[in-house]
């Protein structure tokens, strides 16, 4: 089989990390890379080897030698993009969150249904081993009927109000950045919620620095969010259900084990190979080899779903953009 040849939108940090998770797929090659500044193109080439770069996003696209491309531009460029990547029939994983708003989501995903081509959100929490038990644990029965989760994602970033986490221009913020693995979190145990209660503390940069809702289902059940990036907190998801409780320790977003606890306490270990976004790709070749449009394990519905949930927790808490 020949190798998958990846391209890369946007050569950050979060892309250095995906390049890095390419590294232990034998079938995986980062082919090209397209920044829209030469320098980018030139730090990134210092750590990682790569055939072709481009100073233009359109080129990449374009490029008939490349088989999917990942985005990982700051948020408020995924919508952009994306867009640009599927008029030109190139598969797209495309980083968290997935636009900046449902209705922004929607167009996208109708486009891509439209044009046939593979997209999907870069959850690639949902891949690890550890994770894929506990939906394993779920589905059977294990823990009884799901009633209560509770997660949360709080780190303490410096205080630069230009950098991408606290700058409105940028779509920064706790809810956006982190929050959107606890919303995750929440649909992979309980799905989408039909009520939704959020407070939050905005800063001084009119971002949110932290941010905690609350879900209700309508059986009864309910979900604790709690994002933020000026505190640290524990990183932690607990399930609870009827018989039993699991609990997936810091960090619940890169998980190697989970704690199982029914009449007695087991610990499972899920050992990790590379860096973790090897696992996301791997999702993404086997989807576009095969010939489908969109990953079951993070389909497009709920994608856009989620957004629709971000959309609502932000009303709660009036936090807009100036761009909107």
């Amino acid at each position: 089989m020949s190798n998958f040849k990846w391209g890369i939108l946007g050569p950050g940090s979060i892309a250095s990390q995906f390049a890095e998770g390419l590294k232990v797929i034998p079938d995986a090659e980062l082919y090209a890379v397209a920044s829209r500044r030469q320098e980018g193109l030139d730090n990134f080439k210092e750590k990682f080897d790569f055939s072709v770069g481009y100073t233009s996003y359109e080129e990449l696209a374009k490029d008939p030698d490349v088989d999917a491309i990942y985005i990982a531009t700051p948020h408020n460029f995924h919508y952009e993009c994306a867009m640009l990547c599927i008029k030109y029939d190139k598969p797209v994983l495309l980083e968290k969150p997935f636009t900046l708003n449902q209705k922004d989501a929607l167009k996208l995903i109708n486009y891509a249904r439209e044009k046939q081509v593979f997209m999907m959100e870069a959850m690639w929490t949902r891949f690890f081993p550890a994770m894929v038990k506990v939906r394993e644990c779920i589905a059977a029965g294990e823990i009884g009927e799901v009633r209560f989760v509770e997660v949360d994602f709080g780190f303490r970033c410096g205080g630069n109000p230009e950098g991408r986490l606290l700058n409105a221009n940028l779509a920064g913020g706790a809810l956006l950045d982190v929050g959107i693995y606890t919303v995750a979190a929440a649909y992979m145990c309980l799905g989408e919620p039909s009520q939704i209660k959020a407070m939050a503390h905005i800063g001084e940069t009119n971002v949110d620095e932290q941010t905690s809702a609350l879900l209700g289902y309508d059986n009864g059940a309910m979900a604790v969010l709690t994002s933020a990036i000026r505190t640290n907190t524990n990183h932690e998801l607990t399930i609870y259900g009827t018989e039993g409780s699991i609990k997936v320790p810091t960090h619940f977003w890169k998980p190697e084990y989970y704690i199982l606890k029914k009449a007695e306490e087991e610990k499972v270990h899920c050992p990790i190979i590379g860096n973790g976004y090897n696992y996301e790709a791997i999702e993404v070749m086997n989807c576009v080899r095969s010939g489908k449009l969109e990953s079951a394990v993070v389909p497009l519905d709920e994608t856009c779903s989620m957004m629709g949930t971000l959309d609502k927790i932000r009303n709660e808490i009036n936090l807009s953009y100036p761009f909107e």
